[in-house]
């Protein structure tokens, strides 16, 4: 995946994103951890599940204050600051420039976090003066981000998570994972690539061959969670609801006194907007699992 690939998936060029970030994507770009108590509070925006995802993410790392951890795919840099907030060591790199410089601007002056363009697949000799050589890490943290990798690319990166790693140290690696055994079933599912066109992926990686390749690596797998009723199950419930209230003048209309950033979408953008929904309840919500992997590298 080119920087200018992933740029293009987390723009307004699309009108899903468009729409997401009227309803409170910002600081964050997850799909959020939600529970039936909370759900309620969704009308109030996502970002409060997007922040309580990257909370129970960041609990399965355990990263110990001094400790150096990479934040990889850090976008523009939060959950990095967390880390560094924690009294670790914080590396948050991304290989978008754009995303970095901003990270930079809003969180360059936290003690304890920097910032740097690098490939995570291919990572170099040191970034932001933080040395990358083997063993030089104890833990690294991925939150929602591999799947832009290809398969080719997720292997790559367990191989250099687990160099980078010291002996007893902790990847958690949070990802979309497909259901069968077989990745190229989403061409059948997302016959219009309005899915994968949206979020610039070919294939999603399945459980069974993300767990043999970690083992393989050398990786211990330390737990499976299956966040799958929390981050994805709720939107299945909810996104038909949703439809049939934007198919509708008077809902579309409720939509902009809700949130008037929607003022600016056209008839076009909102049937646009609702065959994407479509596309994702029977191209990602359904075939997929939303999956977090603790990952040990033998002490």
């Amino acid at each position: 995946m080119s920087p200018d690939g992933i740029a293009d998936a987390y723009n307004d060029s699309s009108v899903l994103f468009r729409v997401l970030g009227a309803v409170g994507w910002g600081d964050l770009v997850n799909v959020g951890y939600l529970t039936w108590p909370t759900l309620p509070l969704a009308i109030g925006g996502l970002g409060r599940f997007q922040r309580r995802l990257v909370r129970r993410s960041l609990g399965l790392l355990e990263a110990q204050p001094g400790e150096v951890v990479l934040d990889a795919c850090c976008g523009r840099g939060l959950t990095t600051a967390w880390l560094a907030r924690q009294g670790c060591q914080a590396l948050g790199v991304d290989i978008q420039p754009e995303q970095i410089a901003e990270a930079g601007a809003r969180f360059g002056q936290q003690p304890g976090a920097r910032f740097a363009v690098a490939d995570v697949t291919a990572p170099p000799p040191s970034a932001a003066e933080i040395d990358l050589s083997d063993g030089a890490l104890d833990r690294i943290h991925c939150l929602e981000a591999a799947f832009h990798f290809g398969p080719a690319g997720r292997r790559a990166f367990l191989t250099q998570a687990h160099r980078l790693l010291r002996p007893g140290g902790r990847l958690v690696l949070v990802d979309f994972t497909w259901r069968e055994a077989d990745p190229s079933t989403i061409e059948t599912l997302d016959p219009d690539r309005l899915v994968r066109d949206t979020w610039h992926f070919e294939q999603f990686e399945p459980l069974n061959r993300y767990l043999s390749t970690a083992v393989a690596t050398g990786f211990t797998v330390r737990a499976v969670h299956d966040w799958t009723p929390h981050a994805l199950a709720h939107y299945g419930r909810v996104a038909p609801v949703l439809r049939r209230i934007l198919s509708t003048r008077a809902g579309r209309w409720a939509a902009r006194r809700y949130r008037p950033a929607l003022a600016g979408l056209t008839e076009a953008d909102w049937r646009q907007l609702i065959r994407i929904m479509d596309a994702h309840l029977t191209g990602l919500v359904a075939p997929c699992r939303y999956t977090a992997l603790v990952l040990d590298k033998p002490a």
